[in-house]
């Protein structure tokens, strides 16, 4: 298992170089100069020069990247062109805050998604099937910014009973989180309902039936222990991606995290700011779909006994060859 951990560790090199690259000749190539940005329009000839020749500017398009990646593999994502602080103390700070949305988000979405998913197949063309199915086509064909207006408008605005923007209180974290969670409890409910179908009709299910086991028994600690699979992929992949989109959700409810921190950074064109925000969100993703697929070695013990299979029948070859010599 730590081969093959590592070997999950080394694939991350090229996709987080991949990533970087593409965010920096976006940054590099998009019109505007920094310094104009950042400097205002006041700015002289000379300030502009000034600001270019500290922020290693005039250098070439090749001889920047290097630079960058030199540094970004010590940990050093630049300095902020406007708060002139750290790049990854500014992201440190926020990050606790995007992880909690996403992770409350995340909670929300499997507690109930899963709930409804399994009644969903048990009582499969019920009313509560009927819904269900409604609800996920909803969930997932509704834009999350234009959801989170609607929300802002109804609990917010005509009813006031739920804050619009900040994270002073919980109260503050209900609609946003709501918002952010909508598309994956959609998912991860239609995806409960598809694998538990398929399970409640196997053999096995039939048979724990006909040995007289109670109902909740067999479809919690039977069926759904075999239906969970597909779902731990749904609620890693889903939980990558809402570290990522939940830049939008913090715009829509101005909540101070890492995504409007990456957004407001694009619109002054902080390059370090956008480059190095955008990094780190790609290694918390990569990292995350590492962790999911760990946790699959440990649900499924078919993957784990195959792994370490292959590593046994590989250092048998390994032996006979070395006897032979």
């Amino acid at each position: 298992m730590s081969k093959y951990i590592l070997r999950r560790l080394v694939a991350m090199i090229p996709v987080l170089l991949g990533v970087a690259l593409i965010t920096f000749c976006m940054m590099y190539f998009s019109p505007g100069e920094p310094a104009k940005f950042i400097l205002g329009d006041m700015a002289t000839e000379e300030d502009i020069a000034i600001f270019n020749e500290q922020n290693g500017l005039n250098d070439p398009f090749l001889i920047q990247f290097i630079n960058y990646i030199r540094k970004a593999i010590t940990g050093d994502l630049g300095i902020s062109y406007t708060t002139k602080q750290p790049v990854l103390n500014e992201i440190l700070s926020r990050f606790p805050t995007t992880f909690k949305l996403t992770l409350i988000s995340i909670v929300f979405a499997v507690i109930i998604g899963v709930f409804f998913g399994i009644i969903s197949a048990v009582k499969q063309y019920g009313i509560i099937d009927n819904v269900t199915r409604i609800i996920a086509m909803l969930g997932v064909s509704m834009p999350s910014f234009w959801e989170g207006l609607m929300l802002i408008i109804l609990f917010s605005v005509i009813l006031g009973i739920l804050p619009s923007s900040g994270i002073t209180t919980w109260k503050h974290w209900i609609l946003p989180a709501f918002t952010l969670s909508t598309q994956t409890l959609a998912a991860c409910m239609r995806m409960t309902r598809s694998s538990m179908l398929e399970e409640i009709r196997q053999d096995y299910v039939r048979t724990a039936h006909a040995k007289g086991q109670k109902e909740y028994f067999v479809i919690l600690f039977h069926a759904f222990r075999n239906a969970v699979l597909p779902i731990i992929t749904v609620v890693g992949v889903d939980f990558a991606k809402l570290m990522g989109g939940a830049a939008v959700i913090e715009i829509v409810f101005s909540i101070p995290g890492i995504g409007k921190l990456i957004v407001d950074a694009i619109n002054t064109k902080n390059a370090p700011l956008v480059q190095g925000g955008i990094l780190f969100v790609a290694f918390t993703m990569s990292f995350i779909n590492l962790i999911t697929d760990i946790i699959y070695a440990f649900v499924d013990p078919r993957i784990k006994t195959q792994y370490l299979a292959e590593n046994s029948k590989k250092n048998k070859q390994e032996k006979e060859v070395g006897s032979i010599v």
